[in-house]
């Protein structure tokens, strides 16, 4: 049974740039570099059938490239940190795909996505890291300067079940045509 997730691939030059803020904060389980993404909405665990229904629904997206920009680094988690995260520029064309995105996948049968979509990239997973830690590594390297690369396709990503995610597999891509 595949566990499926819809997102952006992130360009080798955004990535080299993100994989040059790993380390220096203890505890933290960092994300391969090859595996950075943007999720644009988690479908999870499902049978071929709907995999199969998912994958031809999602030809019916027509949007037009856009830019997506990175700017700095933030935590998720608030008293209890559970990820280092690269924020994501809310964009208009961003925020449109992924509602469109979340539509098409309830007509198809899928519950409503529980949480609010907040774009970011995921660098680290962390378990028992103190604030006083992820506070200090932000203010250290939180700062980056904002890298912007164009989305030209959004892609049906698949995971195996594994302790930090990953590895994940383009299964379709979905190109957006000007």
């Amino acid at each position: 049974m595949p566990r499926l997730f819809t997102g952006l691939e992130i360009p080798a030059e955004v990535t080299s740039t993100l994989s040059n803020l790993r380390g220096g904060l203890p505890g933290a389980r960092w994300v391969e570099p090859e595996n950075y993404h943007l999720t644009l909405r988690f479908i999870g665990d499902i049978d071929g059938v709907t995999a199969n229904e998912i994958a031809s629904t999602l030809f019916r997206i027509n949007r037009k490239p856009f830019e997506v920009a990175l700017q700095g680094l933030s935590s998720f988690g608030g008293r209890k940190p559970r990820a280092v995260v690269a924020s994501v520029v809310p964009s208009k064309p961003l925020i449109e795909l992924q509602a469109e995105l979340e539509r098409l996948l309830q007509r198809v049968g899928l519950d409503p996505e529980g949480r609010k979509f907040t774009p970011h990239v995921t660098l680290a997973r962390l378990r028992d890291v103190s604030c006083q830690d992820v506070a200090d590594y932000l203010s250290i390297r939180g700062y980056f300067p904002t890298k912007v690369f164009k989305a030209e396709r959004f892609v049906l990503f698949s995971s195996r079940a594994s302790t930090g995610g990953g590895p994940y597999v383009v299964e379709a891509p979905y190109e957006l045509t000007p």
